[in-house]
């Protein structure tokens, strides 16, 4: 486990165009380490704001062989696979259709219309990959943070919180819509090198600072149980960090 990192910055396109510049660094020092860099996606406004900035911090510039990057997804939106609502297709829409990615490095989670039978059989198989194809560890694995404090799907309270021994769970009813989700679990999200929080919005400050105090509960603020194995940073807009 590590103390966390706290950054803040003035804006939601500040931090994210600090984790962008940050991301792109990261990366391109793990090829030139010789290896293939492995990434963990998340979703939301603030996601898409970096998936944009790394765009935008890429261009004319190669300091990554974006076709030697793994992408993977902490966790996903079981709905079809052209609904607004994934994360992995905003992802491609603000990065991945913009840079020269490998597709047999893109890892979505299952779509509800895709050939999986149920939500079970769907986090099985996203499991079963992420063992099969997976480097062990996530070099950068970015999560965001639910007003409830939750991350990834994992929310307060819920039986997913205590599954350990498998990748990744069916979430089959989610507080926030849409109810069907996947999920990694702990034990898989604890299998990072460095952790980024990416949090913005006055709405996410309360559950911000739960999570940054001493002795709280990862069954009452999810986030709390995830930490990078060599790094955990806190990427915060003025709103986000206002309670601490």
């Amino acid at each position: 486990m590590t103390n966390p990192e706290i950054e803040t910055f003035p804006s939601p396109e500040a931090l994210a165009a600090a984790v962008a510049g940050r991301l792109v660094v990261r990366l391109a020092a793990v090829q030139a380490a010789g290896r293939t860099p492995t990434v963990g996606l998340t979703g939301g406004s603030i996601a898409v704001k970096i998936h944009e900035a790394v765009v935008a911090a890429t261009a004319g510039h190669e300091d990554v062989d974006w076709s030697n990057v793994d992408f993977w997804w902490g966790d996903e939106r079981y709905v079809p696979a052209d609904d607004d609502d994934r994360n992995a297709k905003q992802a491609r829409e603000a990065m991945l259709d913009h840079l020269d990615v490998n597709e047999h490095r893109v890892h979505e989670m299952p779509a509800s219309d895709g050939p999986h039978d149920s939500l079970d059989d769907a986090a099985e198989a996203y499991g079963e990959e992420l063992r099969r194809r997976g480097s062990g560890q996530f070099d950068v694995l970015m999560l965001g943070l639910g007003p409830d404090g939750h991350v990834a799907s994992l929310f307060p309270g819920s039986p997913q919180l205590d599954i350990d021994d498998t990748v990744a769970v069916p979430v089959p009813e989610s507080p926030k819509p849409p109810p069907q989700r996947i999920s990694l679990t702990y034990g898989a999200l604890n299998r990072s090198s460095e952790v980024w929080f990416v949090v913005a919005g006055e709405g996410k400050a309360d559950a911000v600072a739960k999570a940054l105090a001493d002795g709280t509960d990862r069954h009452d603020i999810p986030a709390v149980g995830v930490t990078g194995q060599d790094k955990t940073v806190w990427f915060l807009d003025e709103g986000a960090a206002s309670r601490l």
